[in-house]
């Protein structure tokens, strides 16, 4: 899981991805996940960005400086 951003990026170290690789093709639940997040990443790369609503887009923002200070939202 740790790696699977680099992986999807193709960041990834090559001895990394070779193992992620191969494990994937070995564990259906990992597969899954990998396979619905790489599909998931291509729809939303193909679609127009849609703005947001100026409340919305706030506190949006407020979670995401929340949580990366440490503090839950």
């Amino acid at each position: 899981m740790d790696e699977l951003s680099e992986y999807l990026d193709g960041t990834i170290q090559e001895e990394m991805r070779q193992q992620l690789e191969a494990h994937v093709t070995e564990c259906p639940n990992c597969w899954v996940m990998v396979d619905t997040t790489k599909r998931t990443i291509q729809i939303y790369k193909g679609m127009d960005p849609q703005p947001l609503a100026e409340d919305l887009h706030r506190r949006l923002m407020n979670a995401l400086e929340k949580k990366m200070a440490g503090q839950h939202p």
